[in-house]
């Protein structure tokens, strides 16, 4: 049986400024955060391989 993990939950982070240059593919990260204490959309600097840099990846519902 699963433990619950309490507010934490599952979000899907996407990046931003791939869908502007529109190459094929995109870069997605799965993480978890605290709702609680993040009820916003939470945003972060991740690595795109496509684009070969870092950029902003934004949580997707």
């Amino acid at each position: 049986m699963a433990k619950k993990k309490g507010n934490r939950v599952q979000v899907i982070l996407e990046c931003t400024e791939h869908k502007k240059t529109g190459l094929p593919g995109t870069s997605r990260y799965i993480t978890t955060k605290n709702k609680k204490n993040t009820p916003g959309r939470l945003e972060l600097r991740k690595y795109n391989p496509i684009l070969k840099r870092h950029t902003i990846h934004r949580e997707i519902k």
